[in-house]
């Protein structure tokens, strides 16, 4: 039980990595906080952990969206105490070239990753601050945190600006015992990889199967995807990790991409 009594706000939390650090974290003994633009989901992912022996609450968070996410994290600490921990996972795709990019579609993905990282990072930091207890933030990131591809521009820009974010929050939560460290998944076989397949394969001119070992697996060691369990077992590796010796730093989990 690496994480008893932890409280554990999770964003993006109700399908794909997010569901399974929830699933996972509990099972450690968090707390856990199932935060997502869709309440019903968040709400029964929330209920099938409370079935399982966990404690859970589901709220409705658009993270772009200051008050939400102030009275997100409210509620959290209303239900359980208090945050210990905020795994800042929402995210976005866009598939274009730069010149085919429409503003709109830039402003809204940044403000998705680096505005919703931000609003919740400051909302759980208050927190952490005034109680005194530490804390772990973990922002996920992407090897498109280290390495630029074709066709995702917003995404690169924003996956990059988290790992400057996470920096900035480890030198000023030292003091409080808050440590941030970002994770850099390779592609995992999500819902926002799944509906990428097609895109690349249209824009690209090839097909899936070629996106797939040309493009995404091209550059492992072992033409395997990165999987939920992958990035929940570093996940968990950041948020129990007890001293501000782990702090500031990004790990790439994406079987040998983007090798650091």
């Amino acid at each position: 039980m690496r994480l008893k009594n932890k409280v554990a706000v999770i964003t993006g939390a109700a399908s794909g990595i997010g569901k399974d650090i929830a699933e996972s974290f509990a099972k450690e003994g968090a707390k856990v906080i199932i935060a997502d633009l869709n309440l019903q989901q968040a709400a029964a992912v929330a209920q099938l952990i409370i079935t399982q022996g966990g404690q859970a609450l589901g709220v409705g968070m658009d993270v772009t969206n200051e008050q939400q996410v102030e009275e997100g994290v409210q509620k959290a600490i209303a239900a359980f105490g208090g945050v210990d921990i905020l795994i800042s996972n929402a995210g976005i795709q866009t598939i274009a070239p730069i010149v085919d990019l429409t503003y709109a579609e830039w402003k809204k993905l940044m403000a998705v990753h680096l505005d919703g990282a931000f609003l919740t990072t400051r909302a759980c930091l208050k927190n952490m601050y005034q109680r005194g207890q530490g804390g772990s933030i973990i922002y996920i990131g992407s090897i498109h945190s280290k390495e630029a591809s074709q066709l995702k521009a917003p995404y690169v820009t924003a996956k990059h600006g988290l790992i400057g974010l996470c920096k900035t929050v480890a030198k000023e939560g030292a003091k409080y015992g808050v440590r941030a460290n970002v994770i850099c998944p390779g592609f995992v076989r999500t819902p926002l990889v799944d509906k990428q397949i097609p895109e690349q394969a249209k824009t690209l001119g090839i097909s899936e199967k070629e996106v797939i070992q040309n493009v995404m697996l091209k550059e492992t060691v072992d033409g395997e995807f990165t999987t939920t369990a992958d990035v929940t077992e570093a996940a968990l590796f950041f948020a129990a990790f007890n001293s501000n010796a782990l702090t500031g730093q990004s790990l790439v989990v994406s079987h040998g991409v983007a090798m650091q």
